[in-house]
């Protein structure tokens, strides 16, 4: 069964749980049962049975308390069989493993035959799921390949062939766009030639650096000592060439300072953002959760169709560079409460509450 995966899940009230049965949301199946005392039937939240009065439906965290309690499962929701979610995110999780581990990158039609589906179905709930597409995916996780080989191989020549591709004529043609720099320059953490222009400017969080090169915003980092945070940008970046600010750039400075002290607004920032594979699809992720909502880091792992990957989702957001433009303050653990922010938890505090999110661990936004 999926009991085991309720432990990872808050509970829910009484009042929440027949919400969700009402409404037949399918996001909860798995997560609680109930039982209908005038048939003896248990089912899931979303079973398209007729809803039965609230008086006699009692909930149930798993099919064995239902079960010890005297009810049989429904056979028209089947409620001990795998939650549909679950069974495509595994599905899902299967296609990365796939690509992760190949030489060269699969095919839409290998993985999708793989998966036993069409093309456009499979096509359609890999980007449901993880944010991007099959094709996306593989490039991001060929960028850290590359990245990884990068910071290793004894030459550029040895990092391209050890990442998987088969002619350095390839590489080349996207290496730019997908290192934001020259592929010396990344080796060497940035070299004379790249050119980092930053600034730092007070908001009311204290100070915020904010750094990029000609093709975006590569850092937004937050900090009340402002000699920590250029440190912060010359570890990041240990050879490349760092300058002040020029007039141009200026006008992203103050979009960052308003997006501080309003993160419910949204940007449009020109973004440089680099990652491991894994990082990217995570980011990608959190740029899609709304202002005025917070999602655990076990539901963000669910999501990216890795559920058993919430620590590791979670180091992701710490590695996060791009603070509030890449919202990793909106992730809380799994009962509300707030948990480690790299820019100090009570930066992390503040954000939330601009953005009127209800802290309290039972509403629906601390569910995740």
């Amino acid at each position: 069964m999926f009991d085991q995966l309720l432990t990872q899940i808050p509970t829910l009230n009484d009042a929440q749980a027949w919400q969700a049965v009402v409404a037949r949301d399918r996001s909860f199946d798995g997560q609680f049962f109930y039982s209908v005392s005038t048939t003896g039937i248990y089912c899931r939240p979303a079973c398209p049975a007729r809803l039965a009065k609230r008086e006699h439906v009692a909930f149930h965290v798993s099919c064995s308390e239902a079960e010890a309690a005297g009810f049989r499962a429904c056979k028209r929701c089947r409620p001990q069989a795998a939650p549909r979610a679950l069974e495509q995110a595994e599905l899902i999780a299967s296609a990365c493993r796939a690509i992760e581990s190949a030489e060269s990158a699969p095919t839409l039609s290998e993985l999708a035959q793989a998966a036993r589906l069409s093309t456009f179905h499979f096509h359609r709930l890999f980007k449901s799921t993880t944010g991007v597409t099959p094709k996306a995916y593989a490039m991001a996780q060929l960028r850290g390949r590359v990245q990884h080989e990068l910071s290793r191989a004894q030459s550029v020549s040895a990092a391209i062939y050890d990442a998987g591709y088969n002619s350095s004529g390839r590489f080349y043609a996207n290496a730019t766009q997908m290192l934001g720099m020259r592929p010396r320059a990344f080796r060497a953490g940035g070299d004379s030639n790249t050119q980092i222009q930053f600034a730092i400017s007070k908001c009311s969080l204290g100070h915020v650096l904010v750094a990029g090169t000609a093709a975006g915003i590569c850092a937004i980092l937050l900090g009340s000592d402002p000699a920590a945070l250029i440190a912060d940008l010359h570890a990041r970046f240990a050879q490349a060439q760092l300058a002040d600010a020029a007039a141009g750039f200026k006008q992203n400075i103050a979009a960052v300072v308003a997006l501080v002290e309003a993160p419910q607004a949204g940007h449009n920032l020109p973004l440089e953002v680099r990652g491991t594979a894994f990082q990217m699809r995570v980011w990608q992720q959190l740029q899609r959760i709304p202002a005025g909502s917070t999602r655990s880091y076990a539901a963000l792992a669910q999501s990216l169709g890795t559920p058993g990957a919430a620590r590791a989702v979670a180091g992701a957001c710490a590695a996060n560079p791009l603070a509030v433009a890449i919202p990793c303050h909106r992730v809380v653990r799994a009962n509300g409460a707030l948990s480690g922010y790299r820019w100090g938890v009570e930066r992390k505090r503040e954000l939330l509450r601009r953005e009127a999110v209800d802290l309290d661990p039972t509403s629906a936004e601390a569910r995740g």
